[in-house]
């Protein structure tokens, strides 16, 4: 199986769904370019170049360059999704989610309640998240957890490339609004990716790896590090279950809950502040489903309740990293051990 990049993954989901269904669109801010200048007749495809080469493939009139204005494209592309189009809009930054929110938690999420079930809304935001590329702390939020929060809305967070072609070509088919998150730090990261389309189901969590010790559930990138922490604790004789729930909404809360109950610890590991997070809301599932199988204190590595800063010595402090995790399960494995 070949491998490729988080970003050629993405960019192949893109392309053979276009190809597939002639209803797919996507739109954005220079992800098509090169209108009337000289040089090549395409965009660098977006800030990390993701949707390179696909206007070429397609034309304008289905990879559209729109204005700056999230409020415009994005209300734009909500009002496309239900009048039988598929467009896949490019939220650049999640941080600019402000500028067209109420597009999103207003309009889009709500459309199938408040029509009885007959409107459907099938459009995709990708946006990019997370810290760790120096991009300062307007340009580095984690914000899944917002919008997990709204009824309507499905919201997937990948954690390597095999997770995010499968994730978004679901995520073009569906026929909710999805909110597709991509970590800015993982674009060049491989994984193998097999060339023809296939689909990951919502909702269900992704078992990376098996143990009897301590669960650990991460989120995205953080999934790497979990695996990475799990390898180092493996030579201590901890073996860790590492569960990646692939999308926050719909969650798979009945493998999170089982994978916890057979080993009694569990460790949250969370980008995002801790405060109303992905983390304490995982971590409160577990202590109300479950607490009476739990052999010690359900802990949270998360990052700190702080904007991301834009030091690179603090912004790797700011990020969890390999060695809390690392800690917190050597805390969670040794609290009353019998």
């Amino acid at each position: 199986m070949p491998k490729k990049s988080f970003r050629q993954a993405i960019n192949e989901a893109l392309r053979q769904e276009m190809e597939r269904d002639p209803t797919v669109i996507v739109m954005g801010e220079d992800v098509a370019g090169g209108m009337g200048a000289p040089g090549e007749d395409d965009a660098w495809g977006g800030p990390l170049g993701v949707t390179k080469g696909l206007m070429p493939l397609f034309g304008r009139e289905r990879v559209l360059d729109t204005p700056i204005s999230e409020s415009a494209f994005v209300g734009a592309a909500v009002g496309a999704a239900t009048t039988g189009l598929r467009p896949v809009a490019e939220l650049m930054f999640v941080d600019f989610m402000g500028v067209c929110f109420d597009q999103i938690f207003n309009q889009a999420a709500k459309f199938r309640y408040m029509f009885g079930g007959k409107a459907t809304t099938p459009l995709v935001i990708r946006t990019m998240y997370g810290a760790g590329f120096r991009a300062a702390s307007q340009h580095s939020q984690c914000l899944y957890n917002l919008f997990t929060h709204i009824p309507g809305l499905k919201v997937a967070v990948p954690s390597n490339a095999y997770e995010a072609k499968g994730l978004l070509t679901q995520a073009i088919r569906d026929d909710d609004p999805v909110i597709f998150f991509e970590h800015k730090a993982m674009y060049d990261d491989e994984a193998e990716v097999p060339d023809e389309p296939y689909a990951i189901a919502f909702g269900e969590a992704n078992v990376t790896r098996e143990g009897e010790d301590v669960t650990i559930i991460a989120l995205g990138r953080m999934v790497n590090f979990a695996n990475a922490a799990a390898d180092r604790l493996a030579a201590e004789g901890i073996s860790c279950t590492v569960v990646d729930p692939r999308t926050t909404s719909p969650l798979d809360r009945d493998t999170i809950l089982e994978t916890v109950e057979e080993t009694g610890r569990a460790v949250v590991v969370d980008e995002a502040h801790p405060r109303c997070s992905m983390a304490t809301d995982i971590a409160a599932l577990i202590g109300q489903e479950i607490f009476d199988s739990l052999e010690a204190p359900v802990r949270m590595v998360t990052a700190p309740h702080a904007p991301v800063p834009f030091s690179p010595a603090l912004e790797d402090m700011y990020i969890p990293g390999v060695d809390r995790i690392v800690e917190a399960v050597r805390q969670v494995h040794g609290h009353g051990r019998r």
